[in-house]
């Protein structure tokens, strides 16, 4: 579906996760033309003020042998973050969240995941992604941080 001249494209994607789970989001392309960046990334507990629960999410460029509730920014694969707390008495402890992503521009498949530091409780993501057209030198750096993102996991 294309559109008009000079709008851009949003993507979106939702889910709910399980704790310690792994969605994968596939965008990747036979030519690589397609690129993508975040323009918008939320978490929210399945059951609000039902439990306490403290919720790590994070979106990688590669899938994760393990998960966890770490977050490491000096990790080159790290694209977004986000920590969701609630708590059963709400009046004390309101709904937090705290979100962070980068303006990276990527053009290959990414990896939602999700670690419940507390209780294992299950989260929904919904992320919104910016599609971006890439010409043939873009496209080549894409791909290129992509393998060497790859290559770095042990792959």
């Amino acid at each position: 579906m294309e559109c008009y001249e000079g709008a851009t494209m949003i993507k979106t994607f939702r889910g709910l996760m399980a704790d310690q789970t792994e969605d994968s989001i596939v965008l990747h392309t036979n030519d690589g033309s397609i690129g993508y960046r975040i323009v918008k990334f939320e978490t929210i507990g399945a059951t609000p003020g039902a439990s306490n629960q403290e919720s790590v999410t994070k979106i990688y460029k590669v899938s994760q042998s393990s998960i966890t509730g770490t977050i490491d920014f000096s990790d080159n694969r790290l694209l977004a973050a986000a920590v969701t707390t609630t708590s059963v008495d709400q009046e004390d402890f309101p709904l937090n969240n705290a979100i962070i992503f980068d303006n990276e521009i990527f053009n290959q498949d990414i990896y939602v995941t999700h670690f419940d530091v507390k209780t294992g409780e299950a989260v929904n993501y919904y992320i919104e992604l910016e599609q971006v057209k890439l010409d043939l030198s873009e496209n080549t750096v894409a791909t290129l941080k992509d393998i060497r993102n790859t290559k770095t996991q042990g792959f």
